[in-house]
């Protein structure tokens, strides 16, 4: 197995990069901290005997913020976490015993891209769009491939290309495409290892109502034990047509920790 790994690398491969960048005033939810980023120490301000100087950063983030992936036990449902657990009980010190990120295995995965916008034939979704089923399979059909038993299933709506405007991507007011929980059993029936999408919330937000309920992030997180990835960018993989990938990603090992930052990449042939 492993000979056949390394051949297939030798063999030429690419990345596509599923990551949003971070950046002071980008785009965030106000439910979680923003990002911030600043030089606590520039090049001089303390120069070693051979003239050698470092510079280094403060970085200030919430763990739900720019591309990232949501632990089970980022939600509980009437007190419990997924498998039934108390929310409460484990809780301890500030931090989570069970479901914490840290418990999440790194994925190198079959990835499946839904291109739900391309399958509409349209650059991106209206604002507040529920993305049903029935589009998610016809995105399969049009991708030429559907999400299966430990697969990454990831869900285009063409809303990345808001990102620069923070305004107009949280769509507080108009609301932010997303699938339904009708489209959330029909992946969770799919025994999906996680789902990720290019909004920041993954699931719809209608019109003036915020994140007011979130019903994917119960039947995924919590019925289902199936992490959630939001605010990916997925516009090249998209160009490209790639149906399907190796799909790759780690959690920083955060103990108790309910999400962290990721850097997804899509692995496809040269």
């Amino acid at each position: 197995m492993t000979d056949a790994l390394l051949a297939a690398v030798r063999g030429g491969v690419r990345t596509i990069d599923l990551a949003q960048p971070l950046f002071t005033g980008m785009p965030s939810s106000p439910n979680h901290p923003g990002f911030r980023m600043t030089l606590i120490r520039r090049h001089g301000d303390m120069v070693r005997p051979d003239g050698g100087s470092a510079a280094n950063e403060l970085i200030i983030t919430g763990g739900h913020v720019g591309t990232h992936v949501d632990a089970l036990a980022h939600v509980s449902h009437e007190g419990c976490l997924h498998g039934g657990l108390d929310a409460a009980e484990t809780t301890v010190n500030g931090r989570f015993t069970e479901h914490g990120i840290d418990r999440m295995e790194p994925l190198v995965r079959r990835g499946v891209l839904l291109d739900v916008a391309a399958a509409h034939g349209t650059a991106c979704l209206e604002p507040g769009y529920g993305v049903t089923a029935a589009d998610l399979e016809k995105a399969a059909e049009r991708g030429g491939a559907e999400p299966g038993p430990g697969d990454v299933a990831l869900v285009r709506t063409g809303w990345a290309v808001r990102f620069d405007d923070a305004e107009a991507y949280l769509g507080q007011a108009d609301g932010v495409p997303g699938v339904t929980e009708e489209a959330a059993h029909w992946l969770a029936e799919r025994r999906i290892a996680a789902a990720g999408a290019d909004t920041t919330a993954f699931e719809q937000i209608p019109a003036g109502k915020g994140h007011s309920v979130l019903p994917v992030h119960r039947v995924l997180l919590v019925e289902n034990g199936i992490h959630i990835i939001e605010h990916m960018a997925l516009e090249d993989l998209s160009r490209e047509s790639v149906g399907e990938f190796v799909f790759v990603m780690s959690p920083l090992k955060i103990i108790g920790g309910t999400g962290s930052p990721v850097r997804p990449l899509a692995v496809v042939g040269a």
